[in-house]
């Protein structure tokens, strides 16, 4: 097995292991809600490739945000995990958690949520602590909605990030003088 970036070309076949391992209903979930308007954050979106090359896992992580009384904090949405069914269980989901929170660590992204299991993503370092008093764009058992890389609980919004913060997200820092756009013509 091969862990590799994520690209185009995997669209596809990452739409239909979802569909296989979540159901096709899988968008009006919660998860869904946050990353509503965004694109997964470039460079941090992964698939699993079996020997002969065929897609049998995935995983993405989404700018989102947390709206507080002080502020709004810019966070990744990690998720979903997609493993193929015939597949779970041999540690492809933990490799790929591992290779995309150490992208997410590398890029300075290590503020992580996600919603899933407490048992297999605390072993990843995700907990409930940080999360009590937060409140997020739909139903979610409190005890799922983990978060890493926070070092305290505040109350707070979990909801998508804004149009131009998604955008940044996946943008690299330009260098260099800075020139302003032309408006565009109506």
């Amino acid at each position: 097995m091969m862990i590799v970036p994520a690209s185009a070309r995997h669209g596809a076949a990452i739409e239909a292991l979802l569909d296989d391992v979540f159901g096709s209903d899988r968008h009006g979930r919660t998860a869904y809600r946050l990353r509503e308007g965004a694109r997964a954050v470039d460079g941090l979106s992964f698939v699993a490739l079996n020997a002969d090359g065929k897609l049998v896992g995935s995983i993405q992580l989404w700018p989102i945000e947390l709206a507080t009384a002080n502020g709004v904090q810019g966070l990744t949405l990690l998720g979903p995990v997609a493993v193929a069914k015939s597949l779970q269980g041999t540690g492809i989901g933990a490799a790929l958690m591992e290779t995309a929170i150490a992208a997410a660590d590398a890029m300075g992204r290590s503020a992580i949520v996600l919603i899933g299991d407490p048992e297999y993503y605390g072993r990843f370092g995700f907990s409930a602590e940080a999360t009590a008093d937060w409140t997020v764009p739909g139903p979610v058992e409190r005890h799922r909605l983990l978060a890493r890389g926070l070092a305290l609980s505040t109350a707070g919004t979990l909801r998508p990030a804004k149009a131009l913060s998604a955008v940044r997200a996946t943008m690299p820092a330009r260098k260099g003088p800075q020139r302003a756009e032309a408006p565009a013509a109506a």
